[in-house]
């Protein structure tokens, strides 16, 4: 019952977000977006990325035949398309055949299989199948963000960021003098984001085939209602980042022309009073909260229990996309902190509700919900005092984040199974 209506829910969210798209930015929704990689030439990372999540509850021989069907499909469309002299998109010249092998494995848990074990393989296609529709999701609600928020609130956290010394201006100018070869790496890693929580998930699911169940929290949960919630943010605090309101835009967006002033990375804004400023209707409101920070640091968080190479690996896709949000200007510094603080209020939300809302994790919960509140708050109606007093809200914002990290760490830290002691044998007497 409760993934019939998980499911419904879905399927109606899906529906309304569909409609929304078409009505406001004239696009198709996700949806149709969805239907069409069934047969159009897709991007193939996130399709064969959600095929592996699928496969954590396949034997190794299913995994073998699904992969095989994948490929094959794959191979059927590559050929006729070259036949038909039909042209794609760059990076998109396969992918169909993973979106039509997890649908055949839908089909097959409903038709021939029953009980557990048509649950259970459900339950690997949603997995795979959320992945591929998050990404259809997400470019829907940064559409809608575009062309529903036509003036942007750039100028309140330009001047909040002063309290931190303006880091995307100083990032800017660092990641510069590294030249070529620093930006491609950050680009990459800031682009891939997604293959390392598929990564992550992948070992913490590592036994479902065995145990033919899902562990109670994983990554990929928390990956899923950060990129539902954040949007609603966006619509809220609408934000494009230094880059654009004040830079030359990036990705053929955005631009001087709807810029506040040309100033990043070389030189800081001036301290005046905000106001919010028109902006187009194409680049997305998408740096409040930042969701990359988010997604990152819950990457790291899932990462700790993982072996030494796993841990190491996202310890450094945390530093890596954190370098990148400031160095290429999507986000300004007051943003990473209301992201982390956003990551760690979801993931303790998560898990207080699998330990049935007990008043440790109730408190966190709403101890971090008030930090990220306040924060907002104070980017929109303090800006101008946070910069010509930075040397005390400086360290405030600073505090505020490290103490909800400190309280998830204490918190969840009891929440750990404690390990029993061991048993010493009683002494014996010996014969004499």
């Amino acid at each position: 019952m409760l993934w019939a209506t998980a499911g419904a829910v879905a399927i109606g969210f899906l529906i309304a977000l569909e409609i929304i798209a078409r009505r406001y930015g004239g696009e198709p929704g996700p949806v149709t977006n969805q239907a069409r990689e069934l047969i159009f030439a897709p991007k193939p990372g996130p399709l064969y990325g959600g095929l592996a999540l699928m496969m954590v509850v396949l034997t190794w021989r299913q995994r073998f035949i699904a992969a095989g069907a994948a490929i094959g499909i794959d191979a059927v469309f590559v050929l006729a398309r070259w036949a038909l002299d039909v042209k794609v998109p760059e990076g998109h010249f396969f992918g169909n055949g993973a979106l039509w092998a997890m649908s055949g494995c839908a089909i097959f848990a409903i038709t021939r299989r029953t009980g557990q074990e048509r649950t259970l393989l459900l339950k690997g296609v949603g997995l795979g199948l959320l992945l591929v529709t998050g990404r259809k999701i997400g470019d829907s609600w940064l559409l809608i963000t575009a062309k529903t928020r036509p003036t942007v609130l750039d100028p309140y956290v330009a001047t909040a960021d002063h309290a931190l010394g303006n880091p995307s201006w100083l990032a800017g100018r660092i990641l510069n003098a590294t030249g070529p070869i620093g930006s491609h790496v950050l680009g990459l890693i800031y682009a891939q984001l997604a293959v390392a929580a598929i990564v992550v998930a992948l070992y913490q699911l590592r036994n479902v085939a065995a145990e033919r169940r899902f562990p109670r929290h994983h990554l990929v949960r928390t990956f899923l209602v950060i990129g539902l919630l954040g949007p609603a943010i966006y619509m809220i605090f609408p934000v494009v980042g230094p880059v654009f309101a004040y830079g030359p835009g990036a990705s053929g967006t955005g631009g001087v022309q709807w810029a506040v002033t040309n100033l990043w990375p070389h030189t800081p804004p001036p301290i005046t009073a905000p106001h919010p400023v028109p902006y187009d209707g194409l680049t997305p409101r998408n740096c409040m909260p930042s969701l990359h920070t988010a997604w990152a640091t819950a990457i790291f968080i899932h990462s700790r229990k993982g072996p030494r190479l796993l841990r190491y690996a996202g310890t450094f896709w945390l530093a890596a996309t954190l370098s990148a949000t400031l160095g290429f200007g999507y986000h300004y510094g007051v943003d990473l902190v209301a992201g982390v603080v956003f990551s760690l209020t979801i993931e303790a939300a998560l898990r207080t509700l699998d330990r049935g809302w007990d008043r440790s994790g109730i408190q966190l919960v709403a101890y971090g919900t008030a930090v990220f509140a306040a924060l907002l708050t104070s980017y929109r109606w303090l800006p101008t005092q946070m910069a010509t007093h930075s040397w005390v809200f400086g360290p405030l914002v600073i505090l505020s984040m490290v103490s909800v990290i400190y309280g998830y760490l204490r918190t969840t830290k009891s929440w750990n199974p404690k390990a029993a002691p061991a048993l010493h044998p009683e002494p014996q007497p010996e014969l004499v």
